[in-house]
């Protein structure tokens, strides 16, 4: 079996499992099966699910657990991974819509999709560099700026944010972190200089403060409320801006909630971005900053 036609089936199981609130035994779960283009008309032996069962954990961290006490029902034991920002949910999902959209190729003309980044090149040495714990030198030119610069810089961990790669790498002479745009590196090798990661780095807790990418502009961290009218509260509610968003208040009219992060530029464009549909309640220094980026934009 080709590698492509293994990554649907162990997508396929997964999602298959997944959406059923009970659990399915190995029946169950082949009556299914069966009704899929994968199947050929044949039910899936047991030593293969027990082979793909195996290949999910490795890959996505998912545990496919058995109910012996509930007819041998086969479930997801551990589910919150389904909910969490990790790699493994990411590739799932990736290679769920994948799969989905090469079997609907006749709708193509329907289906309309973004442009992501697309500097794989440049990923597979990053993620190379990472894992083999060498520094890398890279061309860079950012925007505004004429000519390009180089850097020699240790790759500490990667970032997707508003379909861009990022690159939070470690520069030289004690200076600490810089953030680098993948689209906007002209050049990359990987030296033979060996690092060692920060045994304390957690990439997660790093960004943790943060929006989006924007660090060490000296922003103060702050308790941010914003009021949120019409069907933004709602899109608020199913897409939160921050791990830390809360509900503070809600009346028919509207509902206010509670962030805990520095607001950096790119947090106030998101606001601007928003229009009426979007207030900040306090501080009053944010909104008196929203107010003017407003104010100067609408004049002539």
């Amino acid at each position: 079996m080709k590698q492509p036609e293994r990554f649907r089936e162990y997508i396929w199981l997964v999602n298959t499992i997944s959406r059923s609130r009970n659990g399915l035994t190995l029946s169950e779960l082949n009556e299914r099966w069966v009704q899929t283009d994968m199947s050929g008309g044949l039910p899936m032996a047991r030593n293969t699910f027990l082979r793909h069962k195996q290949a999910v954990e490795e890959m996505f961290g998912l545990y496919i657990e058995c109910d012996a006490h509930n007819q041998y029902r086969y479930y997801i034991g551990n589910e919150h991974v389904l909910h969490e920002n990790s790699v493994q949910n990411w590739l799932l999902r990736t290679l769920t819509v994948g799969n989905l959209l090469s079997e609907s190729l006749s709708m193509q003309q329907r289906i309309l999709l973004e442009n992501v980044g697309t500097e794989s090149q440049l990923l597979e040495q990053l993620i190379e560099a990472m894992r083999s714990g060498r520094a890398v030198e890279l061309a860079y030119q950012a925007y505004q700026q004429s000519e390009e610069h180089r850097y020699t810089v240790e790759p500490y961990c990667m970032k997707l944010f508003h379909q861009r790669w990022y690159l939070l790498a470690r520069l030289g002479g004690n200076k600490g972190f810089r953030v680098f745009a993948l689209d906007r590196m002209r050049r990359l090798s990987i030296t033979k200089r060996h690092f060692d990661v920060d045994p304390y780095f957690d990439a997660e807790d790093y960004f943790s403060e943060s929006y989006g990418v924007m660090l060490g502009d000296k922003t103060p961290l702050c308790q941010i409320v914003l009021r949120a009218f019409g069907r933004e509260q709602y899109a608020m509610q199913d897409l939160p801006l921050h791990h830390t968003q809360h509900i503070v208040d809600q009346t028919d009219d509207h509902t206010d909630f509670e962030l805990t992060l520095r607001p950096t530029a790119d947090f106030i464009a998101h606001l601007l971005s928003r229009g009426r549909w979007l207030k900040v309640v306090r501080p009053q220094t944010l909104a008196d900053e929203v107010r003017r980026q407003h104010l100067e934009a609408a004049e002539d």
